[in-house]
C-alpha cells in the first residue's frame, strides 16, 4: 500500500511530513546525527529490515536530507551522510526527544550535553524576537496579508 502524500494541502508541516514523516526516517536521521554512516551499522543499531532501510535511505537521499558517498577502498562501499538540510532537523529531533521525556518518561540512557562545557542543553522552545519563550496561546497564525487564520466560533 502506498503511503499517502500531502502535496495538495498547502501546509508547511504537511510538506515536511512528505520528506521525513515516518518514524523509521526520523530514527535513521537521529542515528546519522550520532555518527552512523554505513548501511550495515544503521541496520544493526536500529534493528530495521534491509528492505525498509533501503527504502528510507533512498527517500532521504532523493529528498536531499542525506547524501550517498562512495568511500570504497576495495570495491564499492557507500556511506550515508546528513546534508545541511538534514542537519537542520536537529532541533526537531531534540524537541521530539524532550517532548517524549516530559510526557512518556525517559526511554534511554543518552543525555544531550554541550560539547564545549559538558553541561546539559536547555529545552527547545519557540521564542519571540526578544528571546521570551512562547506557547501556542501566545502566537497568532496569520496569512500573507496578516489576517488571522484561527477559526472563530
Amino acid at each position: 500500500m502506498a503511503r499517502k502524500r500531502f502535496d495538495d494541502l498547502g501546509c508547511s508541516v504537511a510538506c515536511a511530513l512528505n520528506e521525513v514523516g515516518d518514524w523509521w526516517s526520523l530514527l535513521v536521521i537521529k542515528q546519522a546525527m550520532l555518527g552512523t554512516r554505513r548501511f550495515v551499522d544503521f541496520q544493526g543499531e536500529l534493528g530495521i529490515a534491509k528492505n525498509i532501510l533501503c527504502d528510507r535511505l533512498s527517500r532521504l537521499v532523493d529528498n536531499g536530507v542525506m547524501i550517498r558517498v562512495d568511500v570504497g577502498e576495495h570495491g564499492t562501499r557507500y556511506e550515508y551522510r546528513l546534508t545541511d538540510k538534514g542537519r537542520d532537523l536537529f532541533p526537531v529531533v531534540v524537541a521530539l526527544r524532550q517532548w517524549s521525556e516530559r510526557w512518556n518518561g525517559n526511554r534511554d540512557d543518552m543525555q544531550l550535553v554541550e560539547r564545549s562545557s559538558g553541561k546539559p542543553i536547555a529545552p527547545v522552545a519557540v521564542q519571540s524576537l526578544q528571546g521570551a519563550v512562547l506557547g501556542v496561546r501566545d502566537v497568532l497564525f496569520v496569512d500573507d496579508e496578516g489576517r488571522p487564520l484561527e477559526k472563530m466560533g
